[in-house]
C-alpha cells in the first residue's frame, strides 16, 4: 500500500451526506491565505483602476503585482505570455475580466507543473515500512510538520517510527520527543553529537524489526555548506538502503512559505544536494506571501504534498491546486 493511499483526495473524504466538511474545510483553507489574497487583490484592483482594457501598461502591472506576491520571475514572465496569447487570440479583452483570466491561467500553469491525475505513489515492498526522509533548514517547521504528519497517520492506525537524525542540536530532538509522544509514535535517537546516519540506521533496523508502516527521518538543516550537507544526506540514504533497499521511497522538503523568494533558493539549494520528490509549504497563514507556491510548484516541477495553513495538527493539509485556487480567487460563482 503506498503511503498517502490513507489520505484520500478532499472530495472523496467528504462524503454526499456530509457537504459541511468539505465546505468547512475550503473556508480554513481560504482564512488560511487570506492575507495572500488581500494583498494579491489589493494590488491587482489598483492595476486596473481607470482602465477599461488589457493593455501593456497593464500587463506591466500585472507583472509587478505578481512579482510582489512572490511568484517568481520565471513563472510571472509565462503567465503574462499566456494572457498576451489570450488578447491576442480574443483580440479584446476587458479589465474587470482579468481576475478570472489571472485565475485561470494560474490553475492551467499549476496543472501542468503538477500533472493531472495529483496521486502521488509511495509503494514500499510488502513487508517494510515505507520510508520518508525529511530535509530543510532550521526553522523552516521541519520537525513541527514530522510531528503533524506523524500525529495523522497514528491516528489513521499506523504504526510509525520517528528517526532524530538532527544530532547537532539538542533542542531538535528534545522537540521531536514531544511531538512523538503527543502523536504515539516510537522515536529512536542517540546522543547530541552522533553520527546521523547511525541514527537513521537504527531506526530502520527497529521499524523493519516491529513492523512499521511509516518511518520519517529528521535531518540536519544547514545549508552554509552545500558539499558538507550533500555528503551527510547521500551517506543517510546510503545506509538505509542497507536495511530498506529502495528507502527512502520519499524526500520531502519543507520550506517556510513566509520567506518569500528565500523558498525558492533553499529549493534549489537542496535539490542540488538530494533527490527531492515532494514539497511541504508551511507557514501560508502568517504570511502574504502565498504566491510562492505557484512559483515553486511551476519552477521545479517537484509535487507539493502538504500546506501548512495553521498551528493545529489537522492544518498541515494535503495540497489540492483546485483547492488552493478556489481559496485564493474564490469560487467561480463568487
Amino acid at each position: 500500500m503506498a503511503l498517502f493511499d490513507i489520505f484520500k483526495k478532499k472530495s472523496e473524504q467528504a462524503a454526499p451526506e456530509q457537504p459541511e466538511v468539505a465546505q468547512r474545510e475550503q473556508e480554513e483553507l481560504s482564512a488560511g491565505l487570506e492575507k495572500t489574497k488581500a494583498g494579491l487583490f489589493s494590488k491587482l484592483a489598483r492595476a486596473v483602476a481607470g482602465r477599461s482594457t488589457v493593455d501593456a501598461d497593464v500587463l506591466d502591472d500585472l507583472e509587478e503585482v505578481l512579482i510582489t506576491s512572490d511568484v517568481g520571475v520565471e513563472t510571472t514572465v509565462k503567465i503574462i505570455r499566456r494572457i498576451e496569447e489570450r488578447i491576442a487570440r480574443d483580440k479584446y479583452m476587458n479589465a474587470s475580466e482579468l481576475r478570472g483570466i489571472l485565475r485561470e491561467e494560474i490553475a492551467a500553469l499549476m496543472e501542468q507543473a503538477l500533472g493531472s491525475d495529483g496521486n502521488f505513489g509511495l509503494d514500499a515492498r510488502p513487508g517494510e515500512p515505507c520510508v520518508v526522509m525529511v530535509v530543510g533548514v532550521n526553522g523552516a517547521g521541519k520537525t513541527t510538520t514530522i510531528g503533524k504528519l506523524a500525529a495523522q497517520l497514528t491516528k489513521a492506525g499506523r504504526k510509525v517510527w520517528i528517526g532524530a537524525a538532527d544530532t547537532f542540536r539538542a533542542a531538535a530532538i528534545d522537540q521531536l520527543k514531544v511531538w512523538a509522544d503527543r502523536a504515539g509514535a516510537t522515536m529512536i535517537r542517540q546522543e547530541m553529537g552522533s553520527d546521523p546516519a547511525s541514527v537513521a540506521f537504527d531506526t530502520l533496523t527497529s521499524a523493519k524489526a516491529n513492523g512499521a508502516d511509516v518511518v520519517l527521518i529528521d535531518t540536519a538543516g544547514r545549508l552554509h555548506n552545500k558539499i558538507g550537507l550533500m555528503n551527510e544526506l547521500t551517506k543517510i540514504r546510503n545506509v538505509m538502503a542497507k536495511v530498506i533497499p529502495d528507502a527512502p521511497h520519499e524526500v520531502m522538503l519543507v520550506l517556510d512559505g513566509s520567506t518569500g523568494q528565500n523558498a525558492f533558493e533553499q529549493a534549489k539549494q537542496f535539490t542540488q544536494a538530494t533527490q527531492v520528490t515532494s514539497l511541504a509549504i508551511t507557514k501560508l497563514d502568517g504570511t502574504a506571501k502565498g504566491g510562492v507556491v505557484i512559483g515553486i510548484s511551476d519552477r521545479f516541477r517537484i509535487p507539493v504534498r502538504y500546506i501548512g495553513i495553521g498551528e493545529g495538527i489537522d492544518q498541515l493539509r494535503i495540497f489540492d491546486r483546485r483547492e488552493f485556487v478556489n481559496a485564493l480567487f474564490g469560487n467561480e460563482e463568487d
